[in-house]
């Protein structure tokens, strides 16, 4: 397979972010095994019991690091959009903080505060052909998406939560991705 545009989720895939995912509920009294991942943070919010305000008000959008080697993917790509759960203020400052360019960059407020899905990124990417397009992610939640729009799916199997499944491209480190570009 080769690709023509890379299509990422943000937290736990280019971003090793659980640190600073987890820190504002923490402060907010919630037990860290108590907290999941792979959620708009207004849906976990609300399960938890919390303001989402309170929440984005302890974020720090300066806590997450990238994945080693995510820089130098995507300073060596052509196309390359985001498509994440997360809220746009945060998202959009750490893009900002590390100098990250996308063509595309859309959160949960894109998705009307739903959680994320590629159908209308890919039609306002200009619809490419399907089968050149990959999803590159970390959870089950990712994995649907990318098969609901039908395109191919990249686990990033450098972030340890992520399980592969069969008919998942495992990608070991972002270097990875550059063989199928």
């Amino acid at each position: 397979m080769t690709f023509s545009l890379v299509l990422f989720d943000l937290d736990g895939t280019l971003l090793d972010s659980d640190a600073a995912l987890m820190a504002p509920y923490v402060a907010l009294g919630v037990r860290p095994e108590d907290v999941t991942f792979g959620h708009v943070v207004a849906d976990e919010c609300a399960r938890l019991g919390l303001a989402m305000d309170d929440y984005l008000d302890r974020y720090d959008t300066e806590a997450a690091s990238p994945y080693p080697g995510a820089p130098e993917l995507v300073a060596g790509l052509g196309r390359w959009a985001i498509c994440s759960n997360k809220v746009r203020r945060a998202g959009v400052a750490e893009l900002t903080r590390l100098g990250w360019r996308p063509e595309l960059a859309w959160f949960a407020e894109d998705f009307g505060g739903a959680a994320k899905h590629l159908g209308p990124v890919l039609q306002a990417l200009g619809s490419p052909p399907l089968d050149e397009v990959v999803f590159v992610g970390d959870t089950p939640h990712d994995r649907r998406c990318a098969a609901d729009a039908g395109v191919a799916f990249a686990l990033a199997a450098w972030n340890p939560r992520a399980t592969s499944e069969p008919g998942d491209l495992v990608l070991q480190h972002p270097s990875d991705l550059i063989e199928s570009l």
